[in-house]
């Protein structure tokens, strides 16, 4: 078993690549030849002070309703993101707006707290946000339920997986948001239970993850059917020319906001190990101190189920998700990853956009991801809110 790093370990000498500044381009790896290269760099959790970030504002300068920055700083929100510093004034003045950062920056609050401010000025406001996954738009939902808490503003989650009756319900009700995604969303439109066109506000989140998933039809689908005269936010890691195309037929002269600085989070580690035996290797990882919450990703449904099994048998404390199983399953083992009830999930790469767990110390790539795209989305689930993490990945 070989360990590409700059040091020596357990698992056998390590040397460093010499590829530092790697291509921006996100082309599909072929895979009969992977750059794992590419997979390899240091943290740089000692910026200097030129290359710190000074927030303009604090979240309370906001021109935002009492009520809710009342529970913004319930929320222990006290200086916002960059994407939140540049992005939301825009957003609270309705401009239109294309958001540019990497994962784990605070996408979310950027839009839901000016959205929110909007509805509490006008409760007819009615906004719509599509996202790729079901796992990212009931973790919309939840942020939504903290900022809008006790502000008589409702949502309704329309996501796959999940009973459709009681979405029909759930639409009849008294609602100012729709979170969903673009399956669903366009099944309850033909169903005649969501009119879009008593909606002012559409929110494309993960944009250039639903275009790879294949929504892109969906999506113009849903545009068509909205008003003319609306609000149109779009959120992405990237802007391909197919996305491009797609928010200048629905976005008016949009405000684009750029806080992307390189690929990869600068605060992961990131090695490649070689090795004929990955259980074994893993099992190894696993059992050392500092692995203290891992997320594992593994390229199919059976295998990722397969070795969760494995580990399990193992005396490990793992769950796994992926698309094989309910969604309330799935939700029941984040929840327990979340709250520390185990330390260990394995997961396919329906989780590897925009989920927000704290304190995820090493992500780890059982299997090698499809794109170096993927990868980037994969190790962004650690190394978060300027926390260092560490990431491997098994060739």
């Amino acid at each position: 078993m070989k360990t590409f790093n700059k040091t020596k370990s357990r698992f056998g000498s390590r040397r460093r690549y010499g590829a530092k500044d790697f291509s921006r381009s996100q082309k599909k790896f072929s895979n009969k030849k992977i750059d794992i290269s590419r997979f390899i760099a240091e943290s740089s959790t000692n910026k200097t002070k030129q290359e710190e970030y000074v927030p303009k504002h604090k979240f309370v300068d906001f021109e935002i309703e009492e009520k809710l920055k009342n529970n913004i700083v319930k929320k222990g929100y006290d200086t916002p993101t960059p994407i939140q510093d540049q992005i939301i004034p825009f957003i609270l003045d309705k401009k239109d707006v294309i958001g540019i950062a990497n994962t784990g920056t605070g996408k979310t609050a950027a839009f839901l707290i000016p959205k929110i401010n909007h509805t509490l000025l006008n409760k007819a406001s009615k906004t719509l946000i599509l996202t790729p996954t079901r796992e990212l738009a009931l973790q919309i939902e939840d942020e939504f339920r903290d900022f809008a808490r006790g502000l008589s503003i409702f949502s309704v989650s329309c996501i796959g997986g999940t009973s459709i009756r009681k979405q029909f319900f759930d639409l009849k009700r008294n609602h100012n948001f729709v979170i969903g995604t673009p399956g669903r969303i366009k099944d309850l439109m033909q169903r005649k239970a969501l009119n879009l066109s008593l909606f002012n506000t559409i929110i494309l989140d993960e944009a250039d993850r639903m275009l790879d998933m294949g929504f892109i039809d969906d999506i113009k689908f849903i545009l068509e059917k909205m008003p003319e005269n609306k609000q149109g936010l779009c959120f992405s890691a990237t802007i391909s020319p197919e996305i491009e195309g797609l928010v200048n037929k629905f976005l008016k002269n949009p405000v684009k906001v750029s806080v992307k600085v390189r690929e990869s989070s600068q605060n992961v580690d990131q090695s490649v190990i070689k090795t004929h035996d990955k259980l074994e290797t893993l099992i190894e990882l696993l059992k050392k101190n500092n692995f203290s919450k891992v997320l594992i990703f593994g390229k199919t449904k059976y295998g990722v189920e397969k070795l969760s099994k494995s580990l399990r048998a193992k005396g490990f404390k793992v769950e796994s998700i992926h698309g094989d199983k309910t969604q309330s399953k799935r939700q029941k083992a984040l929840s327990l990853f979340k709250e520390n009830k185990i330390n260990i999930l394995v997961a396919t790469d329906v989780a590897a956009r925009g989920l927000d767990i704290d304190d995820i110390t090493h992500v780890i790539n059982y299997d090698m991801p499809a794109t170096y795209e993927d990868y980037i989305h994969r190790i962004g689930r650690t190394g978060r809110c300027q926390k260092k993490g560490s990431a491997i990945t098994f060739a």
